[in-house]
């Protein structure tokens, strides 16, 4: 613990040394981070506002939006600052903020994603008692349980991490501070904790994974057997993106995990970590809004609202 009174700070590896590259890196963040922020808290003000959208599917995709928002909100603005500042420091606590929050939001993201993996099973393939098991009751404790699982990793990730010695480079080769890097910096040999805390982490991504598997291979057989083509598409248009935001999510994480240390500086963990880190949180709402009905008549109706209370549009109907 004596080790730890002498870190005051770690340096955030840049995408570039160059100026220009450095600005460019920060507008594009930016942008993504906007993309990003609009989209999420869109999608979050529109189920909180209209009562159609009060039911578990979208109570779900409520909390994914906000975890969503809260993911980006971790890492992007302070890469954007340190590129505009060309000062890439970072203080101690603010490292440990940083990966616990991290860590709290992407498994909290893990878990809810596999709730909505069982919410969308039960809806298809038992609509009949569809409204019993999924109460509003249990979907609280369903999304509870999610951010206390995430919590839970959180503290066990920050807490093993950070009692490691850094007594040697404090460059972590990283755009935030994430666990491979700054175990690749401790000069502590052995950090069997952390081994095991991930350990304990990809078996929770595996039975999330298999989970997903099974309940959407009920789903897939479910669907084929339903006569009619509209209702099948409408099915599908509900749970292949939710496939396809989990596939990308838990795919580019593992990856980014697994991937061998390398000696010397390289973008391709950068941009490896981006993918798990800023591209979900980005794209859900594209996915989740564009193709969803339901969120398409909710935006118009909310557009509708504010035009109508300006006057804007006549106050009577044909």
């Amino acid at each position: 613990m004596a080790n730890l009174t002498v870190v005051t700070g770690f340096l955030l590896m840049g995408f570039s040394n160059t100026w220009e590259l450095q600005v460019l890196h920060a507008i594009l963040f930016l942008l993504i981070y906007l993309v990003a922020l609009m989209g999420n808290l869109l999608i979050f003000t529109l189920i909180s506002l209209d009562g159609k959208l009060h039911t578990p599917m979208y109570f779900f995709l409520k909390n994914l939006s906000f975890l969503d928002l809260c993911l980006v909100s971790v890492t992007v603005p302070k890469s954007i600052a340190n590129s505009l500042s060309n000062s890439y420091s970072i203080t101690f606590w603010e490292c440990v903020s940083q990966l616990f929050l991290m860590m709290l939001f992407a498994a909290s993201e893990l878990f809810l994603l596999t709730v909505m993996s069982y919410d969308r099973y039960v809806a298809i393939c038992q609509p009949l008692h569809y409204e019993v098991i999924m109460n509003s009751e249990t979907c609280v404790k369903m999304v509870t349980t999610s951010w206390l699982t995430g919590g839970f990793f959180g503290v066990l990730y920050a807490v093993s991490t950070f009692t490691l010695p850094f007594c040697g480079s404090k460059k972590i080769h990283q755009f935030f501070c994430d666990v491979p890097a700054l175990l690749r910096i401790s000069c502590s040999d052995s950090h069997l904790t952390v081994d095991v805390i991930m350990v304990l982490a990809f078996s929770l991504g595996i039975f999330c994974s298999i989970y997903i598997t099974i309940s959407y291979s009920h789903i897939i057989s479910t669907v084929l057997k339903i006569p009619i083509k509209e209702s099948r598409s409408k099915a599908f248009s509900t749970c292949l993106p939710h496939l396809i935001v989990f596939t990308f999510f838990i795919t580019t994480g593992v990856v980014a995990y697994l991937m061998p240390p390398q000696e010397s500086d390289t973008v391709l963990h950068l941009l490896l970590s981006m993918f798990y880190t800023v591209v979900p949180p980005t794209l859900n709402p594209v996915i989740y809004s564009l193709r969803n009905k339901d969120m398409k008549t909710s935006l118009r109706k909310l557009t509708a609202w504010k035009y109508f209370s300006k006057g804007l549009i006549p106050k009577f109907f044909p």
